[in-house]
């Protein structure tokens, strides 16, 4: 087990010339853990020095970035060490291009700062404990803009020299709780038409970054207001002024910034807002990155699809379009694909739930074509649908209505009775329903068991194979979450029974195919 006596003497032996600088540093300074060490050392020694100190520690290293010269080393216990090159070979000259006053701050290896590590969901991280004041190197003030939690570019040129540093510096705040002092922000907003310089890959990870934060809808308010996204995603800006008679100034962008709150409170609150399935909820929920994305983006293409009709405002098919535009702007982004399929299937699905709740009774066939057609997306929809639906309604309303949010559906004519909070507490126990139904009648209705198979069908309707076997088999499965069968010899009668309303499902089928 890797002990922090033993590696700050190593780095100070193997890595004598490096210096500590980056995250690990400025974590170090507020007190916290950080995931990694970054050490700047000249460029001539960083191949060897990573290939010695992952010798020494019987760990994989591999080159990250050739250009840049950047190595990183990676323990079996999970911890990483990155290695770069110092900018000129000298902390002097490095330090000044570095692009905020917090992270311009470097300590040498050699002045062997107390290591604290500790291990964390499986990974060990790394506190320096005790730091030599004397050996600090602090060119800009960085530890008072540490003390007072501010963000400052560290020269006028920051965002020319690298313009991921746009992101970076929101990314930063929200980790950290920072603010951005006032003269970044205009130097942010004067390089905003740069923000689609860098890779995809590397804004994916600043965004994603950005949204693990508890309070992501605040930073991305500010990042458009700014103007970050006109380029990467132009339709954006087409929110603000879309819908203001409906959802009030700011329009759709106002609705989507509280979508995205929303659904941090139900991710940050799991237990109150779904008391009952909580526990078996949690392991849908890792992953608030995506959530938040998926919330981010769930309304893109209500401008270009707005339209009145009959006295009143429409969206019609802004679902299909904006899952179009969302895998534009994450292809972009270098999302991987089956990021995109799960982000664009809630998308283009958000209404579904909606719709259930729009019936008197929601029957055990609508829950089975429900998570049927949205697989691994069904749950995760629910948790996008809860943020939207709670969307209309304030806080303290919200914490009000939680605990009737467990009881069983009320009827339309009751949430009717209760004005506009009645439709929003109806579909909250529409979705602790479908909770209900997934996770204690899952066996029952979501994957019930297959009493026939394709040649069952075949034998006993006398037909050859092909696609109507497949939609025989989705009508008898409907028809067993209806409970018009519960065993293999009733399903046996009930396909005797219907046989010749079974075999015309074919031709209804051909119906629905358009021909070349």
């Amino acid at each position: 087990m890797l002990k922090g006596l033993y590696l700050a003497k190593l780095l100070a032996e193997k890595a004598s010339n490096a210096y500590y600088v980056g995250g690990c540093l400025l974590d170090s300074f507020l007190g916290k853990y950080s995931g990694d060490i970054d050490l700047a050392l000249p460029r001539s020694e960083v191949k060897q020095t990573a290939k010695n100190l992952g010798q020494a520690l019987d760990a994989a290293v591999f080159e990250m970035d050739p250009e840049f010269c950047v190595w990183r080393i990676t323990t079996k216990e999970g911890f990483q060490i990155d290695l770069s090159a110092l900018e000129g070979d000298d902390i002097l000259k490095d330090l000044p291009r570095r692009d905020f006053t917090i992270n311009a701050l470097a300590l040498p290896t050699t002045s062997k700062p107390t290591l604290k590590l500790k291990t964390e969901n499986g990974k060990t991280k790394v506190l320096l404990a005790s730091v030599n004041q004397k050996a600090l190197i602090d060119l800009n003030k960085g530890q008072k803009a540490i003390k007072d939690k501010k963000i400052i570019a560290n020269n006028p040129n920051i965002f020319t020299a690298d313009p991921l540093r746009l992101f970076r510096a929101f990314r930063i705040a929200a980790e950290r709780e920072f603010e951005i002092d006032e003269d970044t922000l205009n130097l942010i907003k004067a390089n905003a038409s740069k923000a689609n310089k860098p890779s995809g890959e590397r804004i994916q990870e600043e965004l994603k970054r950005l949204m693990r934060a508890p309070n992501s809808a605040h930073y991305l308010k500010v990042m458009e207001d700014l103007g970050l996204f006109k380029k990467l995603l132009p339709k954006l800006a087409d929110q603000k002024t879309c819908a203001e008679c409906y959802y009030g100034e700011g329009g759709v962008w106002k609705h989507t910034l509280l979508v995205v709150e929303r659904i941090e409170f139900l991710l940050n609150n799991l237990k109150l807002c779904v008391p009952e399935f909580y526990k078996e909820l949690e392991p849908f929920c890792q992953d608030h990155a995506l959530y938040k994305m998926t919330a981010f983006l769930h309304d893109i293409a209500k401008p270009e699809t707005a339209k009145m009709k009959d006295g009143r405002l429409r969206f019609f098919y802004h679902e299909p379009q904006g899952a179009r535009r969302a895998e534009y702007f994450l292809k972009d982004l270098r999302y991987s694909s089956l990021e995109r399929k799960l982000i664009c299937k809630m998308i283009s699905s958000h209404l579904r739930p909606s719709n259930l709740a729009s019936n008197e009774i929601v029957t055990n066939r609508g829950v089975y074509k429900f998570f049927k057609e949205l697989g691994p997306a069904g749950i995760p929809l629910l948790f996008l649908c809860w943020a939207d639906y709670t969307s209309y309604v304030s806080m303290e309303s919200l914490k009000k209505m939680l605990p009737k949010a467990q009881n069983p559906v009320m009827t339309l004519e009751e949430s009717k009775a209760l004005g506009a909070e009645g439709k929003t507490l109806r579909h909250l126990q529409m979705l602790n329903l479908l909770f209900t139904k997934y996770f204690k009648e899952n066996q029952k209705i979501i994957l019930p068991e297959k009493l026939l198979d394709g040649k069952d069908i075949m034998r006993n309707l006398k037909l050859p194979s092909g696609r109507i076997i497949g939609i025989i088999l989705e009508h008898l499965a409907e028809a067993q979450v209806e409970g018009k069968f519960t065993n293999r010899e009733e399903a046996l009668a009930y396909l005797q029974e219907h046989k010749k309303e079974l075999r015309s499902l074919g031709d209804k089928d051909e119906k629905h195919i358009k021909k070349p």
